[in-house]
């Protein structure tokens, strides 16, 4: 493993240098779940759920969430997104919800943080928007399944 690029020589937290890195295509992709009682399921694909749409809700708030990394996470780079794309969908064999963000930019770092900040904040409105019926929902299995571009080059999940 390389040594930890946030960290100065003196052991310091700081924000990565990427000016000398060449501007190239990058794509992430996360995946994760939000697991529930089957009751709880059914609220959402029958569209009873009280707070109204919730795999649309949960879609436009992992979106807005990939927007605001930087913001979030103290040493990301504000990065140029063009394109967001998450899918939600109901999986009864969980029983839950699967969400997958895969997200698109030029640029001189990478976007993996802004993919796991869409899947995170997806399954985060996911459980708000059905905590009164179920509050024992689990948000599980975040990860990275996608890197490409960089130095570093293409990572797949196994």
């Amino acid at each position: 493993m390389s040594r930890l690029t946030h960290f100065d020589a003196d052991g310091h937290a700081h924000m990565v240098d990427v000016s000398d890195k060449a501007v190239t295509a990058r794509v992430a992709v996360a995946e994760g779940a939000v697991i529930m009682a089957p009751e709880t399921l059914a609220l959402v694909a029958e569209g009873r759920a009280a707070k109204g749409d919730v795999l649309g809700v949960a879609r436009l708030a992992g979106i807005m969430g990939a927007k605001r990394c930087a913001d979030l996470i103290p040493l990301c780079h504000p990065l140029p997104i063009s394109h967001v794309a998450l899918d939600l969908h109901v999986d009864e064999a969980l029983p839950g919800v699967r969400l997958r963000a895969e997200l698109r930019s030029t640029g001189q770092t990478g976007i993996e943080m802004e993919a796991l900040t869409a899947v995170s904040v997806a399954g985060l409105t996911v459980y708000d928007m059905l905590k009164a019926a179920d509050r024992g929902m689990r948000i599980t299995d975040i990860r990275i399944t996608l890197k490409d571009g960089g130095k570093s080059g293409r990572f797949e999940a196994p």
